[in-house]
This record gives structure tokens, sequence and C-alpha cells, in this order.
């Protein structure tokens, strides 16, 4: 790893002391956020529930050893699909859920932005795909992305992925033949893991992936582009301050209602830090759950409305070739032919992904979804090694009444326990008809028999909304309350529809662009 990761963050601002920002969480939203702050110069000073990890010394290639990296208070589920929590929805520590995703990193495309308009149903983004077009190029070469160049889909790049695609596993070359044969385009994916060794400016050479399977668990070799890797080396070198283990409580407010201190607790108990700005970027489920606890920026009572989860439909064979689905980055091949399928009944679209998997994942998988038990279970479980997937991830309509309420149970530190009531709407379950027919004729034509079907929805979205104006929005389109003028969010709980592709890419480009729209207010304000 490079010594750019051993940087120790500066001297410890007092309570008395007002910084410029404190920065509520260090994930794809945070982390960002944090370094273009402290490279202008700001002192900010980042709170994070959970602990700063060792990558070389603290991840290590056991399925097991990922738990520590999910989130593991407990969320209340409700609602006609209640989601499970912890796993591939949150994590806790420096980088957030960026410790334990598996690095898959497509673009948005332009009408992804432009839902309601093209539908009549969901909602518009009140940015476009080219306000973030610059961001994602430098998300891309800050992460060292890995990928085709040209990419099949979207708008035509000035710049291309950084690095070629990383080599394709046994599920993503099976998904290419059985795509073929249904007259699927695809393509190897683009991939925040590094195909060769690469030099990222202020960070060092990081090494290429040794394309052991296991980016679910922490990637110990720093090939991943994690937010802890990429970002943070960063934010740490330019001044900024990095607390762990901070669990932001509350704010304290002004006269003029501002916010004027972040309430937070470790493990000394309590503390305040007082500061100009606030940027909360928890996630959406952490971050509407503080701001209710503290009735705080709902004049439009859109804080915590609005839930959404992609559909993720999985599909899994066993074939006669060994597969080793353990092997090889999870997700090495994409097809956006379904992007907007002709032949849809439903609004926006969805993206075919191959699959790799961890066998204790897999079996949890197959007793939630499938109900096997006992023999059955172990049988199955003797193919392992012939096992491949394939999945979507899809558009999900926002719909006021899934939402995020605050519990009358207590957790540990005597809060609220979140509640989220999520069901998926019609919307929802025709794209997931639609794409059980395509994927069941595509395994088939692959040559896989015994099919397993895993429903489920995949991440966490929505719940502080941006929009156009605070009647129905609770910040503008450059993350800024419409309440509280020195409070923004930047996270995934402020996307205003859910987009047809994985959310980790755009989110940390919107960071980028929240903190340079933010340094341009303030200079100019200045």
């Amino acid at each position: 790893m490079s010594l750019a990761l051993a940087v120790e963050p500066p001297r410890r601002a007092s309570d008395a002391e007002i910084v410029d920002a404190v920065v509520v969480g260090t994930g794809a939203g945070g982390g960002p956020l944090l370094m273009r702050l402290a490279q202008a110069g700001l002192s900010v000073v980042a709170l994070e529930a959970g602990r700063r990890w060792n990558p070389a010394r603290d991840f290590a290639t056991d399925e097991r050893a990922q738990d520590a990296l999910f989130w593991k208070d407990e969320r209340l589920s409700a609602g006609a699909d209640p989601l499970p929590f912890g796993k591939n929805n949150s994590g806790i520590g420096v980088g957030g859920s960026t410790l334990h995703w598996t690095a898959y990193a497509p673009r948005a495309q332009p009408d992804d932005f432009r839902l309601f308009s093209e539908f009549g149903a969901g909602r518009d983004w009140p940015i476009s795909y080219d306000d973030l077009a610059p961001y994602y190029t430098e998300v891309e070469r800050r992460l060292g992305v890995s990928g085709p160049n040209p990419y099949p889909w979207g708008p035509p790049r000035d710049v291309g992925y950084p690095l070629a695609p990383l080599p394709l596993n046994g599920a993503a070359e099976l998904m290419a033949r059985g795509a073929a044969a249904v007259g699927l385009k695809t393509s190897p994916a683009p991939n925040a893991a590094l195909s060769g060794t690469y030099y990222q400016d202020g960070v060092g050479y990081r090494p290429a992936c040794s394309n052991r399977g296991f980016c679910q668990a922490g990637c110990s070799t720093g090939a991943k582009g994690s937010v802890d890797v990429a970002f943070i080396p960063l934010a740490l070198a330019a001044g900024a301050e990095l607390r762990e283990g901070c669990f932001a409580t509350g704010f304290e407010r002004n006269r003029d209602g501002d916010i004027s201190a972040v309430i937070y607790r470790d493990a000394c108990g309590d503390q305040r830090q007082r500061c100009r700005y606030v940027f909360l970027c928890a996630g959406a489920v952490e971050s509407p759950r503080l701001l209710l606890m503290s009735d705080l920026a709902n004049s439009s009572d859109q804080v915590g409305r609005n839930f959404m989860a992609h559909p993720g439909l999985q599909i899994w064979g066993v074939f006669d070739e060994l597969i080793k689905p353990t092997r090889g980055i999870p997700g090495g091949l994409i097809s956006e032919d379904t992007h907007r399928p002709p032949d849809a009944d439903f609004a926006g679209g969805y993206l075919v992904q191959s699959l790799g998997v961890m066998p204790v994942t897999y079996v949890g998988q197959l007793a939630r979804s499938e109900k096997l038990w006992g023999q059955t279970l172990v049988d199955h479980m003797a193919e392992f090694n012939h096992v491949a997937g394939i999945n979507i991830l899809g558009d999900c309509l926002p719909h006021p009444d899934n939402r995020l309420t605050l519990s009358d149970e207590r957790d540990g530190r005597g809060l609220p326990k979140p509640l989220i009531a999520f069901s998926n709407g019609d919307n929802e379950r025709r794209m997931t008809a639609h794409a059980d027919r395509l994927l069941t004729a595509l395994w088939t034509a692959a040559g896989a028999r015994d099919l397993k079907r895993v429903q489920r929805n995949a991440h966490t979205l929505g719940t502080c909304r941006m929009g156009a104006t605070g009647d129905d929005a609770v910040v503008d389109a450059d993350g800024r309350s419409f309440d509280i003028d020195n409070l923004y969010i930047c996270d995934n709980s402020i996307y205003p529809s859910a987009l047809s592709v994985n959310p980790a890419l755009t989110q940390m480009a919107l960071s980028l662009r929240t903190a340079d729209r933010f340094l341009q207010t303030t200079r100019r304000s200045s």
C-alpha cells in the first residue's frame, strides 16, 4: 500500500473552536467532499461512526471477515416487501459501503435524470447528465476504473477509462454465450478495480487486482477503488481531521436558525463540535433518521419519504463447466441493451450483469428466497463450483408511502430505531417479470440447469430528495437545505429517482459537484 495511507490527521480541534465544516459520514458522499473542502483550505472535521481500517492488516480473504464492514445497528422493516438490512445495504467504517462494494462502476445515462419527462412517472432530477459528466471522468480517474474503450452505451466520451477491462471469469463467459444466443449485446463491465498497476496522484502506486473475488470482504491490497483508498489519504494530507467512533446524535442552532454545532457521541460520552457549515453524508437511512430525531429541515414533510431500492432479481444456474464462482471480479460482464427495452410495459429500465458469489452468501440467499433446507440444500451446495449467476439492477419509482419513520423502540444508545416501510409497486413488479423471462432464456441458452431465483431489492436511496423548490423536496440542486442555510446533504438520500445503474459512482461524482458548488457560492458571498 502507498505510504500516503499512513498520513496522520492534524491536531484535534477543540470544542470552543469553530471549524468551517463538519462532515458526517465518510462513504461515497462524505469522502470525496471531505477531500475537496480540505484541499480548498477549509478547516474540516469528519465524524465517522465506525473505525478506520488498515486494509493490509485488517482485511482477510475470508467471507466471515466481511461482517465487520456492515452496519449492524438494528433497522426495522415493514411493508409488502420488507427489506433485509446490513449486508449489501450500508457499511460502517472510514469508506462506508465502498469498503464492501463489488466495484461495479457504470455511469447513469442522460435519460436516467429525466424519468418523468420521458415516461410521465417518477421524478426528474434538477441536474442533468452534463452537470455530472466532468465529475464522472474525475472519479473514474481517481478510482482507476478498468473498462472498455469505447463503452457501447451512453453518450461518447472525450476521455476513456484509465485501464483496460479486467479478465472475464466463468460467470461472465457464460453470460456472453447465453446473451449472444438471445440477441443481447454485452461488454466487459467498468469496474473500480485495477487491471494493472496504477499511479494515483497524491496516493502513489496501487497494485493490480489479484482476481480473488472476495471484494465484499474488503480489499487487502488497495486494488479496489474504495473511498478510504482513493479519497481519504488526500483529505488528510490537505489537513482534514478525521474522528473515528463518533456517532452524530443532534445539532445546536443559533438565534437565526442556522446550525452552530454538531452533537455526537464517542467512547467518552456526548461531545459537540462548533461549525459554520454541516454536510450530512450518513446515507439514506441515517441521514433522515438524524433529521427526524432533531425535527430539522422538514417543512416539506419529505424527510424520510420516497425511499427506493433497486429491483435486483438474481437467477443462478448449475453448469457442466467448472466455474469456481469465487474467482475474478464478481460482476465482470454487463449489458445495457435493456436500458429502455422496446417491448417494456414499465417506466425506466435495467441493466444485466454477471455474478460471482461466495458460499455463505449464496447459502443464505437460497435459504431465504428458495426456502431450501436440510439435505436438499446440502446436495445443491455440493455443486457450488459449477454455479454461476446473472442479475438485474433497475429503476425504482419513488412513492411517498415508502418511507422511513422513527419507531417507539430504542437502540443501545437510547435513540429511536429507524422503521423503513417498503413495497414494490406495479412498475417494479412488471420490470422484474420482464427481466425474469429474458434472464431465464439467456441462462437456459448458456446451458444452465436447476435454476434458482433470488427475488431482492438492492441499495438504499431517497428519503431527502433534491428538487427545484422546497414545497416537495428537502434540498436544492446543490444539496443545500431549503430550510437551513448552512446545512447540506450529500449522499444517496437526495436521489429524486433511483437511476438504472449502481449508485456509488454517481454518488462520488455528485459529492465533488456539491463541494465545488458550495465553494463557488461561499466565495461569491464572502
